[in-house]
């Protein structure tokens, strides 16, 4: 099965201490324009309650938003958390302020995008649709 826009579901997480938000709320009107469904669960939340509202709302993305440099951790506990869930399935894609040095980790941990300020909306929407197919098109395992 091909995703469309129409049919994606994105959780955005603020996990941590980070209080800037613009980017993310530029991120959600983007992808809701795109005909996504965005569920955004606000600033300063846990990796723990991040990853319980994406599984609670069926989400098919956790979109992960950092502005101080630490995505890096971030992500390992996002992971961590949909690991221990049995939740593996649900895509992450991250943004914001990446050190160049971590994407390469980021990719490596399976959380893709990893963009940055000024980023086209399309060019993020394509990467999820895609992101959300590929998943699709994955063969069961196990």
């Amino acid at each position: 099965m091909v995703a469309s826009a129409a049919t994606v579901r994105v959780l955005i997480g603020k996990v941590g201490f980070d209080p800037h938000d613009r980017g993310i709320l530029v991120l959600a009107q983007g992808l809701r324009n795109a005909g996504m469904e965005v569920i955004f669960t606000g600033k300063f939340q846990t990796a723990e309650e991040v990853v319980a509202a994406a599984m609670q709302e069926s989400a098919d993305v956790i979109a992960l938003s950092d502005h101080c440099g630490v995505m890096r951790l971030i992500a390992r506990d996002v992971l961590a958390e949909l690991e221990r869930h049995g939740a593996t399935e649900i895509c992450v894609v991250a943004g914001g302020i990446i050190p160049e040095e971590d994407k390469p980790a980021l990719e490596a941990m399976g959380v893709t995008g990893n963009y940055g300020m000024g980023t086209p909306m399309e060019k993020i929407v394509g990467h999820i649709v895609e992101r959300v197919s590929r998943r699709a098109r994955a063969p069961e395992t196990g």
